[in-house]
């Protein structure tokens, strides 16, 4: 899709879902998958144009893409191998950028949409009021926001994560309230499990009909379980927004909203669809335990197919045993587990940290391969998804934990991952 034509629809966006992407917690932070400032700063459409035309056009000496061999090839008897899709608004995505998407063909045989296939993108207030006096009170939705991704996924055979239907966060409050209103009360339960219902139906039903066999796994519910856990697993259901504001989710249907997330997403994804619960600091001793116990309940009734385990880790935190033990925990249940956030950062831009940084990329990608039953390990790893690919892809990008830099030439961590994969 063309730039000019993604600006046409941003306004209706904007007006249709009201969506910001202010968190300031490290928590939401992470799994928005955008610094504060990338998700704060939206490029006008002149300079969107001109950094797409740059990109494009731009000559990179040392590293020939064309020849180079596909990481996704060299872990293919592993795992799948997956990239963010980075952007808080139709502008300042790197869809717009055709070296950003060029590489992500070559390198990648998944995406996932760090942002924009978020409710608050995709939920109509207007349409959903409109419903409400017109119709059967079901909400409206928006796929301006994910349809060009989607498009482009279906015109170059690429596999995408949907991520995700339901998260707490990153879901407008209105949405959860009489009349659709910013200011009304709290609906019932049975009018939420009602709105879920339409919304997950919808959601997709669209994504199946119009872009057939693009995702191959959605990310029922996000971060449900409450970071401070009890240790025996019990009472873990997350209440709050990162220990903010309340969980609409919860206040409103209780804490077996997840499950019934589940169950609405199993009736109507197509059969080949795989349903995961995603999290993040999955491998917290008291957080691992209750994912299991939430897991292992979800599995005996048949609802759930994987585990996803953001990875925002440090060079030094968390340790590979420590992982390695979160791994080896829920492969037990017999789930499918996938790397879905992937992103090591560093602490100051040197060449120093970088190298840290690719040894920490390595030894991660090598613990996977080991773990994997492809290795006789114990887990079945299907997929590792590095949430970004470029440093600093646009202006106001803070992040620094990928695996090129913004010329588009290879840290050393891009080297440590394909020294990691051959080396098996």
């Amino acid at each position: 899709m063309k730039v000019r034509k993604i600006v046409v629809v941003l306004a209706a966006v904007t007006l249709l879902c009201g969506c910001t992407n202010t968190a300031n917690t490290s928590a939401t932070s992470a799994s928005t998958g955008e610094s504060s400032a990338e998700a704060a700063v939206s490029s006008s459409s002149e300079e969107v144009t001109e950094a797409a035309d740059a990109a494009s056009t731009e000559v990179t000496a040392s590293y020939d893409l064309e020849s180079e061999e596909a990481l996704k090839d060299l872990c293919s008897d592993y795992f799948t191998l997956g990239v963010g899709i980075n952007g808080s608004t139709l502008e300042n995505q790197c869809l717009n950028i055709p070296q950003y998407m060029e590489y992500a063909n070559k390198h990648f045989n998944s995406v996932t949409m760090t942002n924009l296939m978020k409710s608050c993108y995709i939920l109509d207030q207007m349409g959903s009021i409109e419903s409400l006096n017109s119709g059967d009170g079901s909400p409206a939705l928006s796929f301006y926001s994910i349809d060009p991704t989607l498009e482009w996924c279906k015109e170059n055979g690429m596999k995408m994560r949907g991520h995700t239907l339901v998260w707490h966060t990153q879901a407008p409050n209105w949405f959860f309230r009489e009349g659709y209103t910013d200011d009304g009360e709290y609906v019932d339960k049975e009018t939420m499990l009602f709105r879920m219902e339409s919304y997950i139906k919808q959601l997709m039903t669209h994504v199946q009909e119009n872009y057939p066999g693009v995702i191959y796994c959605w990310d029922v519910v996000n971060e449900a379980v409450d970071p401070d856990s009890p240790a025996d697993g019990s009472s873990f259901m997350c209440r709050t927004k990162c220990g903010q504001d309340p969980n609409p989710w919860y206040d409103t249907i209780g804490e077996d909203y997840v499950e019934m997330a589940f169950t609405y997403a199993r009736k109507y994804a197509d059969s080949d669809v795989k349903l995961f619960y995603n999290d993040y600091n999955t491998f917290q001793a008291p957080k691992t335990e209750a994912i299991y116990t939430l897991c292992s309940s979800l599995k005996e009734k048949g609802l759930i197919d994987g585990i996803g385990m953001q990875g925002y880790w440090g060079i030094d935190y968390p340790t590979l045993e420590t992982i390695e033990g979160a791994i080896n925990r829920f492969a037990e249940l017999g789930l499918e587990i996938q790397i879905t956030e992937l992103s090591i950062g560093v602490e100051s831009e040197t060449d120093a940290q970088f190298e840290k940084q690719a040894t920490a990329y390595g030894n991660v990608f090598d613990m996977l391969i080991r773990l994997d039953t492809a290795s006789g390990g114990p887990a079945n790893i299907t997929n590792v998804t590095v949430f970004g690919l470029v440093d600093h892809y646009r202006d106001g990008d803070t992040t620094n934990t990928r695996i090129f830099d913004k010329d588009y030439q290879p840290k050393p961590a891009y080297y440590k991952i394909k020294e990691a994969m051959q080396s098996h």
